[in-house]
């Protein structure tokens, strides 16, 4: 083998690793975006339940009056925005996590 061609080699090989290196960060950076619009969509939910929330403490409440009620079922749903924000901010890793959490049912 002359050094030309161990030389060609190299730059295949060099060309090949940056293609891979590429797509891997092209992955990668569609991952932290997706993380972003989880983030930034979740941020506008938990914003509004405050908002809603917020007017409502402005206001004189009773212990039966609807704005007591209003504030309950905010409360709630703010828990079901937590979860949803869990559960966008979680979604590619869900199957490892429930890979793991059946292994230790298994083991106990």
């Amino acid at each position: 083998m002359t050094l030309n061609t161990i030389l060609i080699l190299i730059i295949i090989l060099l060309l090949i690793a940056i293609g891979f290196l590429a797509y891997k960060l092209y992955e990668f950076s569609m991952i932290i975006l997706n993380i972003e619009d989880s983030i930034e969509s979740s941020l506008d939910i938990l914003n509004e339940r405050y908002r809603s929330m917020f007017e409502v403490l402005q206001k004189p409440i009773f212990f039966d009056s609807i704005e007591v009620r209003q504030v309950i079922n905010d409360i709630k749903k703010s828990h079901q925005a937590i979860l949803q924000i869990a559960r966008l901010l979680t979604k590619d890793t869900g199957e490892l996590i429930n890979a793991e959490s059946e292994e230790e049912d298994s083991q106990g």
